[in-house]
């Protein structure tokens, strides 16, 4: 029973901290399928399936697979060998994922919305079932188990085209841009992602893994679930909704619970004479309101200590322009310490 006190007070912190976070934004910009990304998008789409046809009939980009292959790079430049192969952790599914969920998990506390994450799970989850769908479909065959000299190496049962490194690279590091709050941060961060998922795919190359032709479609692959994504905005929006209505739906029906008794504590107020007056009478209990999707914008402050009335220091306004009144004594008619004044009679206004 402690335990679970406990815990539900470590959940009401973390929805205050929440609740109260000052940085977040009044409003977040949330990206449109506009003409621009729509000719973008088919562009890439037009790319993807040239690149697929191409190697399909075994055209010139096969040759120049195999040519990149049998150049071997990894024996050309030994050297840089060690270094590439930490390198290509960035393109790994699950390293990256998790480096990039825990920055997008500190904005979504700092912005007390959920959506950097959702976006985030959306993105995987088409990045798993396009180019997972592609590469069992097309089953080729990867550099390392080539069968053929000059063959396309498709239908094999490989699961090499296109390469999840590179289009894994473009999606986990893209989605930094894609959320990023300025048009700055976005141009920097797409510019830092392409860059970074052109050298995943180049080091896959270079390592012998993958062929030249896996690491183009791979690109494309990831910028296609990339420039999808405002299409699927209003399905993350709903999810998001649906998540704080639990949310709140949760807090209201632990809101019905007992209360432990608390022992009132009676506030003795003393007077100037070290007399004990009578306390105050306590304020009227306000009526619990069930917690709601439109009062999130109301702070859930932490309960902390509070002070009676009669214990708060009298604050007097600097400047006021109150008329002195008619019974006040003058400067030099002060009364002595421990002197009560005697009381005004109440005028009606």
């Amino acid at each position: 029973m402690r335990t679970e006190r406990n815990l539900t007070r470590r959940l009401d912190r973390v929805f205050a901290r929440l609740d109260r976070e000052p940085e977040r934004p009044a409003h977040i910009d949330v990206p449109r399928m506009s003409r621009h990304r729509v000719v973008l998008f088919s562009a890439t789409l037009a790319f993807y399936l040239a690149i697929v046809w191409a190697v399909v009939t075994t055209s010139w980009l096969v040759r120049l697979d195999w040519q990149v292959m049998f150049f071997r790079p990894y024996q050309q430049w030994p050297e840089i060998h060690a270094f590439l192969d930490y390198y290509v952790v960035l393109g790994q599914r699950g390293p990256t994922a998790v480096m990039v969920a825990a920055w997008l998990g500190w904005r979504s506390w700092r912005q007390h919305t959920v959506r950097p994450l959702l976006t985030l799970a959306t993105s995987l989850l088409l990045l798993n079932v396009t180019v997972g769908a592609a590469k069992i479909g097309m089953g080729r065959l990867g550099p390392h188990y080539a069968t053929v000299i000059g063959s396309n190496e498709m239908g094999l049962g490989g699961d090499i085209f296109p390469s999840g490194h590179t289009a894994n690279a473009v999606v986990t590091w893209g989605i930094l841009a894609y959320l990023a709050s300025t048009p700055r941060a976005r141009r920097w961060l797409s510019a830092l992602s392409a860059v970074t998922s052109l050298g995943v795919g180049l080091t896959t190359v270079y390592l012998g893994t993958h062929w030249l032709s896996d690491v183009l479609l791979g690109w494309a692959a990831g910028l296609l679930i990339l420039l999808a994504l405002p299409w699927f905005e209003p399905l993350i929006a709903k999810a998001e909704l649906w998540l704080f209505e639990l949310r709140d739906r949760w807090r209201a029906r632990r809101g019905r619970t007992a209360p432990e008794p608390a022992v009132p504590v009676t506030p003795v107020v003393l007077t100037a004479r070290g007399a004990a007056a009578e306390p105050e009478p306590p304020a009227p209990a306000r009526e619990p309101v069930s917690p709601t999707r439109a009062s999130r914008g109301l702070a859930h402050l932490a309960p902390g200590p509070h002070t009676a009335r009669s214990e708060r220091t009298p604050v007097t306004p600097a400047g006021s322009r109150r008329p002195p009144h008619a019974d006040r004594l003058p400067h030099t008619d002060r009364l002595p310490r421990g002197t009560s004044q005697p009381a005004r009679p109440l005028t009606g206004g």
